[in-house]
């Protein structure tokens, strides 16, 4: 049976469309004729968003992980996240917990328990050198592991920080056999939040003099975060050569890279080098600083591509704090890390003009509560190519419940990553592409934005019709898709996206075709329901 939906738009269609047998690739149609077919009379059209008909549904997680960086080992996915939880799946969508929560029961951290005194020296307890913020009230804080199969030590590496306050924390790592742990506590790596009283706790005296350390790392009376990192969201990667890095920071001094020694998975400390951003500890800065919002900062390397992609979030990380997914990319795994428009975020600049915002605050049919707070993803490239994006999501319900999401992405003409806007369930792009008859129609359309704010990017209905022509309530344009591949392109107004077509479920199963595209560092998505 064809939804409400479906026929309501074939219904307007019908009147729309005027030319008989031109199709979005017939080359002899102009674009100044497109575009003159697409200013209508908006009479001619239903803008209306109704999702009468349209059954709503959820693709269950099972297991609620914050800040969920993915590992695929012995054919299982595995996500880590902050307060010691770790969950397995087998299909990118119902996970189960492994371990969870601060005791020393935990089968994946808990060996931190037994050398408590030593990884909680400096941070992440209320007995610790900076004490935690909640003292009072007990308890550990280990956030934002990051887990990698080192070859050389034949070992999985985990990474991840203790940490007691906005920008005193250090950078840790374990060792285990097993991705499921337990992971044996290594040692530290790296220090932050520190004052001068402080400093000699830490190991930044065995890389720079204590003269050095004074004057750049303590300002008046503390520590000098607008300059330098909170050493906390580590990630690492493998570069094209084999080399090993790890990206890390959390607002403060923004975002910085440091390359490992793959044979002991400690940090290399670099030789200074001001001009290039690069510091004797902290390693080179890539975005950020002036203790603007940018966290979870996550590289993947993609070898179709050529480039390496620095994923970050933006915002307060609360369901109404604006957070969001960011992406950057460069042709060497440390920089220099652009936007679409060439440009990053500089120390203490607006950075909400900078960085292509893959997700935010959303709704779509089919959900049965809006998404908020998408962000602080990991990214994965699969054995079959596939490309997933890893996040967790609040909901616009009230409260601070966070889910892991795991939605599939493909690259635009351009190279620039276009997530789907379901999870996903499996769907295959057709490499081949798709017939005009499948693509056109009336959407759902979402424009994610660039701002950072509550408020959430409801749809409005955009039709994409057989002559070449798009329209929305606001504006007027043309579209195409590239012959032979799932590739298209959208103009609305002054704005052009380059993006992707693909056929997938919505959240309650319902097949739909799906349309992803960038431009003008802005996601867009589009749903359209099929017969």
């Amino acid at each position: 049976m064809r939804s409400k939906i479906a026929k309501k738009c074939a219904a307007v269609l019908a009147v729309v469309v005027t030319i008989s047998g031109c199709g979005v690739q017939n080359e002899q149609a102009s674009q100044e004729q497109a575009q003159t077919e697409a200013v209508m009379d908006n009479a001619n059209y239903d803008f209306s968003v109704s999702y009468d008909g349209i059954e709503t549904g959820n693709v269950s997680s099972g297991a609620s992980v914050h800040d969920p960086s993915i590992l695929k080992a012995d054919n299982k996915y595995y996500i880590y996240g902050s307060h010691m939880s770790c969950a397995s799946c087998e299909d990118l969508k119902t996970w189960r917990f492994v371990a969870n929560g601060y005791r020393d029961s935990n089968t994946v951290f808990g060996q931190i328990y037994d050398v408590y005194d030593k990884a909680f020296a400096y941070a992440g307890s209320p007995d610790s050198i900076i004490p935690t913020d909640n003292a009072e009230q007990g308890g550990e804080h280990v956030w934002a592991p990051d887990v990698i199969y080192n070859k050389a030590m034949g070992k999985y590496v985990m990474y991840y920080c203790t940490t007691s306050t906005w920008n005193a924390s250090n950078l840790c790592y374990g060792i285990s056999d097993s991705p499921e742990g337990p992971f044996e506590w290594q040692g530290t790596l790296i220090y932050s939040g520190f004052d001068q009283k402080t400093l000699k706790h830490t190991n930044v005296l065995d890389y720079v003099n204590e003269d050095y350390a004074i004057e750049t790392y303590i300002k008046g009376n503390g520590y000098n975060f607008d300059d330098y990192p909170n050493a906390i969201d580590p990630s690492v990667f493998y570069d094209a050569d084999g080399r090993m890095w790890m990206v890390y920071g959390s607002w403060s001094g923004g975002i910085f890279i440091l390359e490992i020694d793959e044979k002991t998975g400690k940090v290399i400390h670099p030789e200074a080098d001001a001009q290039n951003d690069v510091d004797p500890y902290y390693g080179k800065r890539l975005i950020g600083g002036g203790h603007k919002s940018i966290e979870g900062p996550y590289i993947l390397r993609d070898e179709s591509s050529g480039y390496y992609y620095l994923f970050v979030s933006y915002g307060s990380l609360i369901r109404t704090g604006g957070y969001q997914m960011r992406v950057f990319r460069s042709d060497r795994p440390d920089g220099e890390y652009v936007d679409m428009s060439g440009g990053k975020p500089e120390n203490g600049n607006n950075h909400s003009n900078f960085g292509l915002k893959l997700s935010g605050n959303y709704m779509l049919p089919s959900l049965k509560k809006a998404y908020m707070a998408t962000g602080h993803n990991s990214a994965l490239i699969d054995d079959d190519g596939r490309k997933y994006i890893v996040y967790h999501t609040r909901f616009d319900d009230g409260s601070e419940y966070h889910s892991p999401r795991v939605h599939q992405f493909f690259m635009n003409k351009e190279g620039w990553p276009c997530m789907l806007p379901y999870q996903t369930q499996g769907e295959t792009v057709s490499e081949s592409g798709y017939a005009v008859q499948d693509t056109a129609g009336c959407y759902y359309f979402v424009n994610q934005g660039t701002a950072i704010n509550a408020e959430i990017a409801e749809p409005v209905m955009l039709y994409l019709n057989e002559d070449g022509t798009a329209r929305t309530e606001n504006a007027a344009g043309t579209w195409e898709m590239s012959e032979g591949s799932y590739h298209m392109t959208l103009t609305l107004g002054e704005n052009t996206y380059s993006g992707v077509f693909c056929a997938m479920n919505d959240e309650a199963g319902t097949p739909v075709m799906a349309l992803s595209a960038v431009g003008n560092d802005e996601s867009v998505w589009g749903v359209k329901y099929l017969d």
